[in-house]
């Protein structure tokens, strides 16, 4: 885009976000997670989407600008209290994306004990770190993992394998779940060194006791191919 075009499609979503917020239309999309063992929906994960007209879009489009518009926080806080109202009867796990900046962000964490005050369902919840950038803090994060624990909440490291990822954040982090990077299992059944990476992070995975889940397993050749165990949903 050029420089106008960027500043131009900015201003059109900031907008666009503002408007979606107020009349409700930020809205969570339930992903199915696959045990490969049980062969049953286990989990599901809460994905965000605007809805505009007969319009569904995907983060893509406007989470890097709701976060320079200021209006990212709204965003998350509106997926945690529709997701937690949605799983208040069900059975199934749901698991919630958190940035950096979500849980470095007091109002936030504020928000996220106060609904698992309320709702009295930690036990189905699992709290995604995104590993979008490096992180310098691991008391702040270490304390807030303590207290959602508390509640019976597990916690998940998303995109392992992209990125900052290193092995060392899963020691420090303490993490139930490592979410594999689609990018590694994609091309997983055609390229050698995806293998290889995969493989090796299933293997630290089962030393450290921590479960795995693997994203983008959309042929059955993918699902077929698993080192041992490889999910749709979870590894």
């Amino acid at each position: 885009l050029k420089l106008e075009e960027f500043y131009d499609n900015n201003r059109t979503w900031t907008v666009k976000i503002k408007k979606a917020l107020e009349e409700d239309r930020i809205v969570p999309y339930y992903q199915a997670i696959f045990n490969t063992k049980t062969q049953k929906i286990e989990k599901y994960e809460c994905l965000v989407r605007l809805i505009e007209d007969d319009k569904v879009y995907s983060p893509y489009y406007f989470l890097d600008i709701a976060k320079k518009s200021r209006q990212y926080l709204s965003i998350t806080k509106r997926v945690i209290e529709k997701s937690f109202e949605y799983f208040k009867d069900k059975e199934f796990e749901f698991s919630i994306n958190l940035t950096l900046e979500d849980i470095s962000n007091k109002s936030m964490r504020d928000y996220i004990v106060d609904k698992l005050n309320s709702y009295k369902n930690g036990s189905k919840v699992v709290f995604e770190i995104v590993e979008s950038e490096e992180i310098d803090n691991f008391d702040e994060i270490n304390e807030f993992i303590e207290k959602v624990r508390s509640f019976g909440c597990k916690i998940a490291i998303d995109d392992f394998g992209s990125g900052y990822s290193n092995f060392s954040y899963l020691i420090k982090l303490k993490a139930d779940y490592i979410k594999i990077d689609g990018s590694l299992i994609k091309d997983f059944t055609v390229d050698t060194d995806h293998c290889n990476i995969v493989t090796t992070i299933l293997q630290f995975a089962k030393l450290q006791n921590i479960k795995t889940i693997a994203e983008f397993v959309s042929q059955k050749e993918i699902l077929d191919k698993k080192p041992h165990e490889l999910s749709g949903g979870q590894l």
